[in-house]
């Protein structure tokens, strides 16, 4: 019957104490392995990685990590493992630096998300990311409202591209910053530039309700025209 905490099995699962020797060749070997394959695939960054190089990094992680302690793992399956990965890897990069369709299928595209201070609604609801999370985003660059946004992209990597207007072209916005967005309200309190909390677009309104003439939804939260301060 096995003991609750047997630090021999817990610490060693019955293995012999020079089994640790090994594990440190093992990792030592597979770490060296690791370093070449991923120096092999480029220098970009993780933010910068494409979807098929995330599947990469991890493929490669899971081929390194098993023989590293795995008594009944071999490094030479793994090493098969590594260099079947690195060889597509190659293939695939040909490829997509040969045809366009074939990149789009495994990089992405660039999506546009905001266009002269709009969202591009049917663009925004294809992709994953919330609007919560691409407001935040934006606060990041210091940007107050959509007005000072002239083109937004979701690029492939996941990364936002942002163009901004000039001060002079700043126009009134849909405010990003919480303490503004969380006023929104479908009674138009008093006259004045509202923006439709959906899809950005902005309108003259006096104290009603009205639905956005763009995309139809009906809450308004009171426009702000301030320049961004980088």
């Amino acid at each position: 019957m096995t003991e609750i905490l047997e630090w021999e099995r817990v610490l060693l699962n019955e293995l012999p104490p020079a089994f640790l020797l090994e594990v440190a060749i093992r990792s030592f070997i597979m770490f060296t392995f690791l370093l070449i394959a991923l120096r092999v695939t480029g220098k970009r960054g993780v933010r910068q990685l494409s979807i098929f190089e995330m599947v990469i990094i991890i493929s490669l992680g899971s081929a390194a990590g098993d023989p590293m302690f795995y008594e009944d793992v071999g490094i030479m399956p793994a090493l098969v493992v590594f260099a079947t990965i690195i060889l597509l890897y190659r293939i695939v990069t040909w490829l997509t630096g040969k045809s366009q369709f074939f990149e789009k299928l495994v990089e992405g595209k660039t999506v546009c998300l905001i266009h002269e201070g709009k969202f591009s609604v049917t663009e925004f609801k294809k992709e994953t990311l919330a609007q919560d999370e691409f407001f935040s985003e934006l606060r990041i660059r210091n940007v107050e409202h959509l007005g000072q946004v002239k083109n937004a992209y979701l690029e492939p990597s996941g990364e936002v591209s942002v163009f901004f207007y000039e001060d002079k072209a700043v126009k009134p916005g849909l405010p990003l910053l919480p303490e503004l967005y969380l006023k929104k309200t479908r009674t138009i309190p008093k006259e004045g530039t509202y923006a439709c909390t959906f899809c950005g677009n902005t309108q003259e309104h006096s104290a009603s309700t009205a639905a956005c003439e763009v995309c139809g939804k009906d809450e308004w939260v009171e426009a702000i025209d301030t320049v961004r301060i980088a």
